[in-house]
Protein backbone atom coordinates (compact mmCIF):
# COMPACT_ATOMS: atom_id res chain seq x y z
CA UNK A 1 0.00 0.00 0.00
CA UNK A 2 1.44 3.35 -0.98
CA UNK A 3 0.96 6.47 1.06
CA UNK A 4 0.04 9.80 -0.46
CA UNK A 5 1.53 13.09 0.60
CA UNK A 6 0.28 14.06 4.03
CA UNK A 7 -1.93 17.15 4.30
CA UNK A 8 -0.46 18.79 7.38
CA UNK A 9 -3.39 21.22 7.57
CA UNK A 10 -5.24 18.46 9.45
CA UNK A 11 -2.37 18.25 11.94
CA UNK A 12 -2.30 22.03 12.28
CA UNK A 13 -6.03 22.05 13.04
CA UNK A 14 -5.55 19.43 15.75
CA UNK A 15 -2.64 21.43 17.16
CA UNK A 16 -4.79 24.58 17.29
CA UNK A 17 -7.18 22.75 19.63
CA UNK A 18 -4.35 21.19 21.65
CA UNK A 19 -4.44 21.62 25.42
CA UNK A 20 -0.82 21.80 26.49
CA UNK A 21 -1.73 20.57 29.97
CA UNK A 22 -0.14 17.24 30.94
CA UNK A 23 -2.09 14.46 29.28
CA UNK A 24 -3.25 16.67 26.42
CA UNK A 25 -0.69 15.09 24.12
CA UNK A 26 -2.58 11.78 24.13
CA UNK A 27 -5.73 13.58 23.01
CA UNK A 28 -3.79 15.41 20.33
CA UNK A 29 -2.40 12.14 18.97
CA UNK A 30 -5.89 10.62 19.06
CA UNK A 31 -7.21 13.52 17.00
CA UNK A 32 -4.39 13.19 14.50
CA UNK A 33 -4.94 9.45 14.18
CA UNK A 34 -8.68 10.03 13.67
CA UNK A 35 -7.84 12.28 10.72
CA UNK A 36 -5.31 10.00 8.98
CA UNK A 37 -6.19 6.56 10.45
CA UNK A 38 -2.59 6.37 11.71
CA UNK A 39 0.15 8.69 12.99
CA UNK A 40 2.21 9.80 9.99
CA UNK A 41 5.87 10.62 10.63
CA UNK A 42 5.42 14.07 9.12
CA UNK A 43 2.56 14.82 11.52
CA UNK A 44 4.59 13.72 14.54
CA UNK A 45 7.48 15.90 13.42
CA UNK A 46 5.07 18.85 13.12
CA UNK A 47 3.80 18.18 16.65
CA UNK A 48 7.37 18.20 17.97
CA UNK A 49 8.15 21.41 16.10
CA UNK A 50 5.04 23.25 17.26
CA UNK A 51 4.98 22.04 20.87
CA UNK A 52 8.71 22.17 21.50
CA UNK A 53 8.57 18.61 22.83
CA UNK A 54 11.35 16.20 21.86
CA UNK A 55 10.34 13.90 19.02
CA UNK A 56 11.52 11.00 21.20
CA UNK A 57 8.83 11.81 23.79
CA UNK A 58 6.14 11.91 21.13
CA UNK A 59 7.26 8.60 19.62
CA UNK A 60 7.50 7.09 23.11
CA UNK A 61 3.87 7.94 23.73
CA UNK A 62 2.76 6.87 20.25
CA UNK A 63 4.39 3.45 20.63
CA UNK A 64 3.32 2.90 24.25
CA UNK A 65 -0.41 2.75 23.55
CA UNK A 66 -1.60 -0.12 21.37
CA UNK A 67 -4.43 2.05 20.06
CA UNK A 68 -1.93 4.15 18.11
CA UNK A 69 -0.50 3.01 14.81
CA UNK A 70 2.58 4.33 13.03
CA UNK A 71 1.63 2.44 9.88
CA UNK A 72 -1.32 3.17 7.60
CA UNK A 73 -4.37 1.18 8.61
CA UNK A 74 -6.96 -0.33 6.35
CA UNK A 75 -10.36 1.14 5.70
CA UNK A 76 -11.72 -1.59 7.95
CA UNK A 77 -10.01 -2.83 11.11
CA UNK A 78 -10.72 -6.41 12.14
CA UNK A 79 -9.88 -7.21 15.76
CA UNK A 80 -9.93 -10.86 16.80
CA UNK A 81 -10.24 -11.44 20.52
CA UNK A 82 -7.82 -14.03 21.87
CA UNK A 83 -8.80 -13.64 25.53
CA UNK A 84 -9.25 -16.82 27.56
CA UNK A 85 -12.93 -17.43 26.80
CA UNK A 86 -12.50 -16.71 23.09
CA UNK A 87 -9.31 -18.76 22.89
CA UNK A 88 -10.96 -21.78 24.53
CA UNK A 89 -13.84 -21.51 22.06
CA UNK A 90 -11.66 -21.54 18.94
CA UNK A 91 -10.64 -17.94 18.27
CA UNK A 92 -7.18 -19.08 17.16
CA UNK A 93 -8.66 -21.11 14.32
CA UNK A 94 -10.89 -18.18 13.37
CA UNK A 95 -7.85 -15.89 13.28
CA UNK A 96 -6.02 -18.36 11.01
CA UNK A 97 -9.04 -18.50 8.67
CA UNK A 98 -9.19 -14.69 8.43
CA UNK A 99 -5.43 -14.55 7.80
CA UNK A 100 -5.79 -17.06 4.95
CA UNK A 101 -8.79 -15.29 3.42
CA UNK A 102 -7.16 -11.85 3.53
CA UNK A 103 -3.64 -13.05 2.72
CA UNK A 104 -2.21 -11.09 5.64
CA UNK A 105 -0.92 -11.92 9.12
CA UNK A 106 -2.27 -10.31 12.28
CA UNK A 107 -0.69 -6.91 12.85
CA UNK A 108 -0.65 -6.03 9.16
CA UNK A 109 -2.76 -4.41 6.46
CA UNK A 110 -3.83 -5.95 3.17
CA UNK A 111 -2.02 -4.70 0.07
CA UNK A 112 -5.18 -3.05 -1.22
CA UNK A 113 -5.62 -1.14 2.04
CA UNK A 114 -9.04 -2.63 2.65
CA UNK A 115 -8.35 -4.41 5.96
CA UNK A 116 -6.03 -4.22 8.93
CA UNK A 117 -6.06 -7.38 11.01
CA UNK A 118 -5.15 -7.24 14.68
CA UNK A 119 -5.36 -9.33 17.80
CA UNK A 120 -6.79 -8.04 21.07
CA UNK A 121 -6.56 -9.65 24.48
CA UNK A 122 -10.15 -9.19 25.65
CA UNK A 123 -13.18 -7.18 24.59
CA UNK A 124 -15.24 -8.08 27.65
CA UNK A 125 -17.98 -10.07 25.89
CA UNK A 126 -16.91 -13.47 27.15
CA UNK A 127 -20.49 -14.75 27.39
CA UNK A 128 -20.86 -14.57 23.60
CA UNK A 129 -17.37 -15.71 22.66
CA UNK A 130 -15.63 -16.13 20.38
CA UNK A 131 -15.84 -12.51 19.39
CA UNK A 132 -14.31 -10.31 16.72
CA UNK A 133 -14.86 -6.67 15.92
CA UNK A 134 -14.91 -4.91 12.60
CA UNK A 135 -14.58 -1.15 12.87
CA UNK A 136 -15.65 -1.47 16.51
CA UNK A 137 -18.83 -3.44 15.74
CA UNK A 138 -18.96 -6.67 17.74
CA UNK A 139 -19.64 -9.97 16.01
CA UNK A 140 -20.54 -12.52 18.66
CA UNK A 141 -20.29 -16.30 18.51
CA UNK A 142 -18.23 -16.05 15.36
CA UNK A 143 -17.16 -19.31 13.76
CA UNK A 144 -14.94 -20.38 10.91
CA UNK A 145 -18.03 -20.96 8.76
CA UNK A 146 -19.18 -17.36 9.39
CA UNK A 147 -15.89 -15.71 8.38
CA UNK A 148 -16.62 -15.56 4.63
CA UNK A 149 -20.03 -13.99 5.23
CA UNK A 150 -18.51 -11.49 7.63
CA UNK A 151 -15.81 -10.42 5.17
CA UNK A 152 -18.35 -10.06 2.34
CA UNK A 153 -20.21 -7.44 4.39
CA UNK A 154 -17.20 -5.19 3.89
CA UNK A 155 -16.64 -5.72 0.17
CA UNK A 156 -16.27 -2.56 -1.86
CA UNK A 157 -19.23 -1.87 -4.23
Amino acid sequence: MTTAAIDLAKTDAALAAYDSAEGGLVGLLQDIQAEYSYLPREALERVAQRTGLPISRIYSLATFFKAFSLEPRGRHVISVCLGTACHVRGAGVILEKIERELGVRAGHTTRDGRFTLEVVNCVGDCAVSPVCLVDGEIYAKISVTKVDTLLKRYEEP
